[in-house]
């Protein structure tokens, strides 16, 4: 199965800290749903999953058309503390979320939301592919990737795709090697 991480970093490579002040950029957003589309899943941490379904953060627009971004697509939430979220499958490994999304019929597997699980993806190498839209901002604090917490680690990638986005944002596209 192919597994494609998904992610927003700074232009200084933290990931994108969303807030009121610093909404995530739309065609970023935009981008994700077509990715999303495109697998037909996405496996999401808890706490991000939750921040994406907060009504406070969801427009007016997404309000009103019960036909969201992602009707029909496999949302797979990885957490170790809850069991059960309607309308998706909870798992508690990354393997368990990928041996699901197989089962299934998916060929390829969205990465999206949540440092932790990011790095439990790449940690375990089981990312083939990362897409990272840069976003045009510096960040002073900020989370980042991390291939190996515990020891140094290099991986070589492979430039596959480089193109804007929209409003000075950057999608870079590698494959793992």
């Amino acid at each position: 199965m192919k597994t494609t991480l998904w992610a927003t970093l700074t232009a200084n490579g933290n990931y994108a800290q969303s807030s009121p002040e610093n909404p995530p950029r739309k065609e970023a957003l935009d981008d994700f749903a077509t990715q999303a589309k495109a697998a037909g899943n996405f496996i999401v941490g808890r706490k991000t999953f939750q921040e994406m379904t907060d009504p406070s953060r969801i427009s007016q627009e997404e309000q009103v058309n019960a036909e969201g971004p992602f009707t029909g697509i496999d949302i797979v939430v990885l957490s170790k503390n809850i069991e059960n979220i309607p309308g998706v499958t909870v798992v508690k490994s990354p393997q368990e979320a990928l041996s699901y999304l197989q089962q299934n019929g998916h060929q390829t597997a969205l990465i999206s939301g949540g440092a932790d699980i990011h790095n439990s993806f790449l940690e375990q190498g089981l990312v083939n592919e990362v897409i990272f839209n840069v976003a045009p901002v510096l960040e002073g604090k900020g989370l980042n990737l991390l291939i190996d917490k515990d020891n140094y680690r290099y991986e070589a990638v492979r430039l596959l795709e480089c193109k804007p986005l929209g409003s000075d944002v950057v999608q870079l596209r590698y494959s793992i090697e």
